[in-house]
């Protein structure tokens, strides 16, 4: 049996290893591994969350909200955690809707989590509640969901632009994300503790498009009614200001009720209204002279490889019959004596078969072969508006070029940038890219155009007061790389007014199926329906100082009949001595009063009155507010006095 001495000895020794290993465990605990078990341990009681950035808002022109930022919260309660149960849970039942039987269900639970998601006013009352616990979310909200929903695109699921504007401009509105270290519990669970922020969101940059929201609406209404009208597969609609190249509206729309962008990414045979482009080439090339005639071949003409037809055979033409009555014949014989590199360089020049340079993803840039690729019946097509593809914004922005005096702008849809604390960062300067035309013959091109209006295949979009500049444009549509029998593709591209437009419209119209199938009786008449409720429009961008000095002062022409229209002229029976003949005066508020006292109210200030409509007045064109000469007509628009029109009127009282 050992002796105590050995026994104590190898005690001794055994304790001196443990605590040996002991030194050299903690040693490489604290001097080898410290880092790594201490970051373990703040991982434990700490966690480090996203804070994100506000995106920055989208509006149109005069600040309407098209798209915006919403804080929005998901709420949790822990019911132990709560000081007055009874008097807390009433509260947070009531902020959060909650039946009295859904909250006794939440109290039973560890944890109860209501989702909503509720917004910052709802949530304001529990903040200072010990036992909830707020989790924001920041949502993309677009009041009107439907508005210009094509053009400025969606977000998506992980917060970066997916379509649209919103993609374009994803690095401008998207901010930049914060972070901040929170507590946690030892059941992983955060515990009321200020969090420490270690950097702040910043918010994204707002940007106003130069879109103009009550347009907008106009052209996608209009549209909507045209496609239901006609059964067609699809339509487009664009707005330009030819000044500075600045899209107003811009509508896209399916037979599915869908809306792509179909105006930016989808090109068409344009048809007759590419013939003026023709027309631009032969003026400024001086290869015709005026007064000139050529023979209008009974209707038929025949080329090698192609024969020309016209749906209204003339005897001979000039080159403004040409364009008055949208003869293929005649224009063909024209632009025979311009050379393929002529007829070309006129094309390209108006910006055909290359992109405009819109910021929009995805854009077509069409298609305009070079002369060495041509056949022989390419330049008679190109002079009608075949072999050709473009986009309805191409086109629209070619014709903004004969709007402003030859020169080509690059359109645009961005008018302003401001930084987050309201600071202007950039603002939109018209942008020329070159000059298509000299200014002499851009302004005999849209009287060409406006003959088409007063006197040819455009007459269904002439307006009472106002010249418009217009053309007619009906193409075959090309189906798995054929011409199919019996579809085509009607357009109006229009300048308003004629003298000097404000205003460019381009209306498409795919495959109408119901009545005519001709420009002249479907997109001729939405582009005039259109013009005359952006004249009855209040916050329109349209210059109507320069509208009002065009509007003849002379006794009013009746209007026609035309969907609700009433087509006379109310009497004048009032003629006050205070009122001067010549004298500017300010038309009345008339919104919502009876039919017989809107007149009334008007008449006593001298001016005459054209009635659109039954019921109710509406509102008027000039608007109130605005002057015009004594004796000029003031359309008056009425609607049926029904609940929603009542109310209607209401509200546009209310916010005055």
């Amino acid at each position: 049996m050992a002796k105590p001495a050995v026994r104590l000895e190898f005690v001794e020794r055994g304790v001196f290893i443990a605590l040996a290993l002991l030194v050299v465990r903690a040693a490489q605990v604290q001097l080898l591994e410290g880092r790594r078990w201490a970051e373990a341990a703040q991982a434990q009681r700490t966690e480090r969350i996203v804070l994100q950035a506000r995106r920055g808002t989208l509006s149109d022109r005069h600040g309407t909200p098209l798209a915006l930022t919403q804080e929005t919260y998901h709420v949790g309660v822990a019911p132990n955690e709560l000081r007055d149960p009874a008097r807390d849970g009433a509260l947070i039942a009531r902020q959060l809707g909650l039946a009295a039987r859904g909250w006794q269900e939440a109290l039973h639970r560890r944890y109860a989590y209501f989702a909503g998601p509720f917004s910052a006013l709802e949530v304001r009352p529990l903040r200072s509640i010990r036992g909830v616990h707020l989790e924001a979310v920041v949502n993309r909200f677009y009041p009107a969901p439907e508005l210009a929903r094509a053009t400025i695109g969606r977000v998506g699921d992980d917060g970066y632009g997916a379509s649209g504007m919103e993609k374009t401009l994803d690095s401008l509105l998207a901010g930049r994300s914060g972070s901040a270290v929170v507590l946690k519990d030892r059941a992983g669970r955060e515990y009321e503790s200020p969090a420490r922020v270690i950097a702040q969101p910043v918010a994204g940059y707002d940007v106003e498009l130069t879109l103009d929201a009550e347009l907008q609406e106009i052209a996608q209404r209009a549209l909507d009614d045209a496609l239901r009208r006609m059964d067609a597969d699809g339509g487009d609609v664009v707005m330009l200001d030819p000044a500075t190249g600045e899209v107003l509206a811009i509508a896209s729309r399916q037979r599915d009720g869908t809306a792509r962008p179909s105006a930016f990414i989808d090109t068409f045979e344009p048809g007759s209204i590419a013939k003026i482009f023709a027309a631009a080439s032969l003026l400024a090339l001086k290869r015709v002279r005026p007064g000139e005639h050529v023979s209008g071949e009974d209707g038929t003409y025949r080329l090698p490889g192609r024969t020309i037809t016209d749906e209204d055979p003339q005897p001979t033409l000039t080159l403004a019959d040409a364009i008055r009555v949208s003869s293929n014949i005649a224009i063909v014989k024209f632009a025979a004596r311009l050379t393929p590199a002529e007829q070309y360089r006129t094309l390209r020049d108006f910006g055909f078969g290359t992109l405009t340079g819109i910021e929009f993803p995805g854009e077509a840039a069409g298609r305009l072969r070079p002369p060495s690729e041509w056949t022989r019946p390419s330049a008679a097509s190109l002079a009608i508006g075949y072999e050709l593809s473009v986009t309805p914004i191409q086109m629209a922005a070619a014709y903004a070029a004969l709007a402003n005096g030859g020169l080509l702008l690059q359109p645009t849809l961005i008018r302003e940038v401001r930084s987050p604390e309201g600071r202007l960062l950039y603002r939109h300067e018209p942008e020329p890219v070159r000059r298509a035309v000299s200014p002499e013959i851009a302004t005999g091109l849209r009287d060409l155009l406006r003959g088409v209006v007063e006197r040819g295949t455009g007459a269904e979009a002439a307006l009472t007061n106002f010249p418009v500049a217009a053309k007619t444009g009906t193409a075959r549509r090309v189906v798995n790389g054929h011409y199919a029998a019996g579809q085509y593709t009607a357009s109006f591209a229009a300048l308003f007014p004629a003298d000097k437009p404000q205003l460019v419209l381009v209306v498409k119209i795919d495959n109408p199926h119901k009545g005519s199938h001709f420009a002249a009786q479907t997109a001729a008449p939405v582009t005039r329906s259109m013009l005359e409720q952006a004249l009855a429009a209040r916050t329109v961008a349209l210059d109507r100082a320069r509208l009002s000095t065009a509007a003849p002062p002379t006794a009013a022409v009746p209007l026609e009949g035309d969907g609700g229209v009433v087509p006379y002229v109310v009497p004048w029976p009032y003629q006050p001595d205070s009122v001067d003949a010549g004298r500017r005066q300010t038309v009345p508020d008339v919104t919502g009063l009876r039919l017989r006292e809107a007149v009334r109210a008007l008449h006593r200030r001298g001016f005459r009155v054209a009635l659109k409509g039954w019921g109710t007045a509406e509102h008027t064109w000039p608007a109130a507010g605005d002057s015009a000469a004594t004796g000029a007509t003031v359309t008056l628009f009425a609607e049926p006095v029904t609940p929603a029109a009542v109310g209607a009127v209401a509200r546009r009282r209310a916010k005055r």
